[in-house]
């Protein structure tokens, strides 16, 4: 086992947990935050699975993962946005329970709930199937087209399932508010294809042949 990587991955999970309570905890005033803990449950359990699954069988994703520092000018605006995205709409849920500006039924909080579950089974899925995975837009030495399982479906497999797995989060944390803020989400992820689409059809082997294999992007029949 490669130590570094293993203190690298630990460290970067306590903060993620550290950060999340925070943006969460502090602004609905109280720990007693039950939608909250949810969240967190659902979150960092199944995170904590897959870091020592990729720690034992692909060390080199996790660090890939691990190390997601994007060049390109474009990238970065996406993901300054995404992270935006996040910290409002975290905020927002807190105060949301603070203030009970916005109650939903309890059966929304279940069907995100299930839909957060599944979509990240379909993440797990994707990362299976592609080792050459990456959270910034580059290609790897050897690298080469996927086009099997999700990959048949629609070129962009990973993003889907985040799509549903963000949209889902401000439902498990009781928030409608948050939830449109995160409705900003797919028009974020719409703006990366783009991009990295060019990228890799410039620099990624078969790629163009790939994409007229596989017609949608994201959502069968739709895009």
């Amino acid at each position: 086992m490669n130590k570094q990587l293993f203190l690298e991955a630990i460290i970067k999970f306590i903060l993620g947990v550290l950060i999340i309570g925070v943006l969460l905890f502090i602004p609905a005033g109280t720990i007693n935050y039950f939608n909250g803990w949810l969240f967190m449950a659902f979150l960092f359990i199944p995170m904590f699975i897959a870091g020592i699954v990729m720690m034992i069988k692909a060390p080199h994703l996790l660090k890939s993962r691990l190390n997601a520092k994007e060049k390109d000018g474009e990238q970065k605006e996406v993901v300054k946005l995404s992270g935006l995205m996040f910290l409002i709409g975290f905020i927002i849920a807190g105060l949301n329970y603070r203030y009970g500006w916005v109650d939903i039924p309890n059966i929304i909080v279940i069907v995100g709930c299930i839909i957060f579950i599944l979509a990240y089974i379909m993440y797990a899925e994707v990362l299976r199937e592609n080792t050459y995975l990456s959270r910034t837009i580059e290609v790897k030495k050897d690298q080469k087209v996927i086009d099997t399982g999700l990959y048949e479906i629609v070129r962009h497999p990973m993003y889907t399932s985040t799509i549903f797995l963000f949209l889902s989060m401000p439902l498990v944390l009781g928030s409608l508010i948050s939830f449109i803020i995160f409705l900003v989400y797919p028009f974020i992820i719409i703006k990366r294809i783009k991009n990295e689409e060019k990228f890799l059809e410039n620099n990624l082997k078969g790629y163009k042949e790939y994409k007229k294999k596989v017609k949608y992007k994201l959502i069968p029949f739709i895009w």
